[in-house]
């Protein structure tokens, strides 16, 4: 077996390498996970925070619901039915581009595995915590605001970190649709010059960069954040 690594070279028919056309690919990876990580921080964090309310029933049953459709449904079905079924449904949603509508079904698909992060980090808390919270006058809203949420997130870190990783990786589902990420470049660009090999070599080690490059800034983040004198169990990226 032979390598050619001097395919990356080539002019891939439009005027530019299939190197230039693979870091084009890159930017639209990152570009469609990292819209989609803040939709799901989002919508995660607010579904999370409702599931916990003591005094709110119909907002508990919402956020259930929320969770249950959205993390019981493959991605990429649901990937398919904002593509196809959505703009059938609501006309409007005709001239929304597709990246737009990956970013929604990526982002709403990790909110609702967010919002049991962020449920279990709430439920984690001594009660004494909110108790406190009321005790000094504050509202329901300013005591998740100043007091739960805060130190909630805190735990949280960890395994926020694997669903940052894994929505990263779940991005290359893009591809399904058109989307010119690197999951695509790699299909077409194998088809094109033959050579898969180096093709999907290069394309798994800026997946791997990439998923390194977010549990480190995750792992900076939790550093940061930690309360002088304790510790979490765990850590991000599973020790440092």
């Amino acid at each position: 077996m032979t390598w050619d690594w001097q395919v990356f070279l080539n002019d891939d028919g439009s005027g530019r390498t299939y190197l230039q056309w693979m870091i084009d690919a890159w930017g639209w990876t990152l570009s469609v996970a990292g819209a989609s990580w803040l939709v799901a921080m989002v919508f995660g964090a607010v579904m999370g925070t409702f599931r916990t309310l003591p005094n709110s029933p119909w907002l508990v049953r919402l956020a259930n619901l929320w969770v249950e459709l959205f993390r019981n449904v493959p991605l990429l079905v649901q990937i398919f039915l904002w593509y196809f079924v959505v703009p059938k449904i609501f006309p409007a949603m005709k001239d929304v581009p597709g990246f737009v509508l990956v970013v929604l079904a990526l982002g709403f698909f990790t909110s609702a595995r967010i919002a049991e992060q962020v449920r279990a980090g709430v439920q984690a808390l001594p009660r004494g915590q909110r108790y406190a919270g009321m005790a000094l006058g504050l509202t329901t809203a300013q005591t998740y605001r100043y007091v739960i949420l805060p130190m909630a997130f805190r735990i949280i870190i960890p395994p926020l970190t694997s669903e940052s990783m894994n929505l990263l990786k779940n991005s290359s589902v893009a591809f399904a649709v058109s989307i010119a990420e690197l999951t695509m470049f790699a299909m077409q660009a194998q088809e094109e010059t033959s050579r898969g090999i180096e093709i999907y070599i290069a394309v798994t080690a800026l997946y791997a960069i990439s998923a390194f490059a977010v549990n480190r800034v995750m792992a900076f983040v939790e550093k940061r954040m930690q309360i002088p004198g304790y510790v979490v169990a765990g850590t991000a990226g599973g020790g440092h």
